[in-house]
């Protein structure tokens, strides 16, 4: 049950993370292709490096 939850929570932050790296006008569309699939690719490791990392350089 609790292996759901987080399987559900990491597919709406995913989508999140996705809906906000395409939100930007800065940024290319090669990079928001490459952000996107970097960020589905490695799941939570992901999300945690584009939202403190990347997300406030943009």
């Amino acid at each position: 049950m609790l292996g759901t939850i987080i399987y559900i929570l990491g597919i709406v932050a995913a989508v999140w993370c996705v809906l906000d790296i395409f939100k930007h006008d800065k940024l290319e569309l090669l990079w928001k292709i490459v952000l996107t699939v970097a960020v589905l690719a490695t799941s939570w490791i992901g999300l945690l490096v584009y939202y403190f990392i990347i997300r406030p350089r943009i």
